[in-house]
Parts: C-alpha cells; structure tokens; sequence
C-alpha cells in the first residue's frame, strides 16, 4: 500500500471515530497529508497551529477551526475556506489570491499585506480585522461586515463591496479606483487620502466624513450628503456634484477643476483658496460661505453675488466680503 493510502486510510479512522467537527490535528501530521497529495481537511480543528511561511495551495478547509492560528506568510492560493473559524489569526503577509473566505469569521484577525487578489470575501465577518496595505484587487467582499476594520493603505482597486458595511473602518490612504460600493455602509469612515477617482458614490450618506486629501477625480458625488464633511485639499477634477449637500464642508484649497456642480448647496461652507477654474457652478444657497483666495468661474460671478448673504462663520466676515477677496476667471485663461 502507497504511504498515501495508508495516511489518508489513518485519517479517514480517526474521523470516524470522532465526529468531523470534532477532529483536532496537529500541524506536522496535517503536512504530512498535504505532502502525500491529500488536499481535503474539511472540518477539523487546528486551534492555534502554526502554519506559518507553509505552503498549502489548493488546500480545503471548510468549516475548519483555525482560532488563533499563525499563518503568516504562509501560501494558501485558491484555498477553500468557506465558513472558516479564522477569529483572531495571525495572517500578515499570507498569499491568499482566488481563496475562497465565503462566510468566514475573520473578526480581529491580523492580515496586514496579505495578498488577497480576487479572494472571495462575500459575507465574510472582518470586525476589527487589520487589513492594512492588504491587496485586495479585484476581490469579492460583497456583504461583508467592515465594521471598524483597518483597511488603511489597502489596494481595493475593482473590488465589489456592494452591500457591505464599513461603518467606523480606517480607509485612509486606500485605494478604491474602480470599486463597485453600492449601497455599501460608510458611517464615520475615514477615508482620509483616499484613492476614489472614477468611482460611483451617488446618493450616499457622507455627512461628516473625513476626506482630507482624498482623490475623486471623475467620481460622481451627485445628491450626496457631505454636510460638515472635511474635503480639504481633495481633488475632484471632472467630478460630478449635481443636487450635492455640502453645507458645512471644509473644502478649503480643494482642486475642482472643470466640476459640475449644478444646485449645489454650500451653506456655510469654506471654499477658501479652493481652485473651481472651469467649474459649472449653478448654487441653491450660500449664505455665510466663505471664498477668500478662491479661484471662481467667471461665468457664476452675477448669480453668487446675488446670491450671497449672511456672515461667515470661518472669517466671522460677510459672504459679499469674501467674494470680493477671490479671483474670478474665465476658461481661456486657464
């Protein structure tokens, strides 16, 4: 008999006398499998193994208990993980591209760089995760729950987040280009120099949001509420503001070039040393906003100085004042 065969025969015993669920297994004997061309581990229990820097490509772990295990810069490529009790492992830096993570509890689990390119993460529980400068291009994270995860740095470039909740998670520095956030739950998200150039926000609530610095090139912002959020010095060229609230909002020195900002509201926003060269400005109110060293159209000149009223609140001066401080241009002088 093959040593396969007497291994995988070992095996099969021992989970016939122990309910699957219950079968717990060491790390040497699980390799050992692995290494005689055995892939499927569905089940067992392999709380706190060290794993790490091993390669288990194509490995099936369905339902298996890996609380606390250390996979650090272990190789799981296309491994199958669905329903997975990974609940406070160490996975920093694990190759993880096209694993399946289906369903998979991976609340307060540690996966700072892992390479998780086109991983399915649908439904996944990533509360507390740390997934700072984690690849995770193109994958699947459909559902999941976000809560409070560090995704600081991360590559999320084309990945689905559709109906996920990301309510309190750290997305500073990530890179979102591309990605699919449809009705995804951005409560208190601080996206703080993020990558969101091209990407769909409409309608969403992002009242108070930190956007310092983001990129929204292209994006469209149309009837979003950014009421008291912070887009200073965000660039948002080409972007669409359409019916957007952005009453409250820091935006000073922002760069929105050539913007379309029909009906915007900017009560008591401060746009001061912000650059709208080119912009479409069509405003629905800006009572007490402030524009000192702002570059405006010139083509809005009439309708903001009859529009503007009320005091502002960031120089404790009139609008009209502020208005008079800025610089009005035309588009052949861009």
């Amino acid at each position: 008999m093959r040593a396969l065969d007497v291994l995988v025969t070992d095996f099969h015993h021992r989970t016939q006398r122990l309910a699957l669920g219950h079968f717990a297994m060491n790390a040497n004997y699980l390799l050992e499998l692995y290494e005689s061309g055995y892939r499927d581990f569905a089940g067992i229990h392999l709380c706190g193994v060290n794993l790490s820097q091993r390669i288990l490509v194509d490995v099936s772990l369905h339902h298996a208990n890996l609380l606390g295990a250390n996979l650090g810069r272990a190789f799981l490529t296309k491994a199958n993980l669905i329903d997975a009790n990974l609940h406070r492992i160490d996975g920093s830096f694990a190759k993880l591209s096209e694993a399946n993570l289906q369903r998979a509890q991976l609340s307060k689990a540690n996966l700072r760089g892992a390479f998780m390119v086109k991983s399915d993460l649908s439904e996944a529980q990533l509360s507390g995760a740390n997934l700072s400068y984690a690849n995770l291009r193109g994958a699947t994270l459909r559902g999941a729950n976000l809560c409070g995860t560090n995704l600081c740095g991360a590559n999320l470039r084309g990945a689905d987040l559709r109906h996920a909740n990301a309510s309190w998670a750290n997305l500073s520095g990530a890179r979102l280009s591309g990605a699919a956030l449809g009705r995804t739950l951005l409560d208190d998200v601080d996206l703080e120099g993020a990558y969101l150039n091209g990407v769909n926000l409409q309608g969403m609530d992002l009242s108070g949001t930190n956007l310092k610095e983001a990129k929204l090139n292209g994006a469209r912002l149309d009837n979003v509420n950014l009421t008291s959020s912070n887009l200073s010095f965000a660039t948002l060229r080409e972007a669409s503001l359409k019916r957007t609230n952005l009453t409250g909002a820091n935006m000073t020195g922002a760069i929105l070039w050539h913007a379309k900002m029909q009906q915007v509201d900017l009560t008591r926003a401060d746009l001061s040393r912000a650059n709208l060269a080119g912009a479409f400005l069509d405003v629905v109110s800006i009572e007490g906003t402030e524009f000192t060293d702002a570059i405006l159209p010139r083509s809005a000149q009439p309708e903001l100085y009859e529009r503007a009223t009320g005091v502002t609140r960031w120089s404790n001066r009139s609008t009209l004042e502020t208005l008079e401080a800025c610089q009005f241009v035309d588009p052949t002088s861009l």
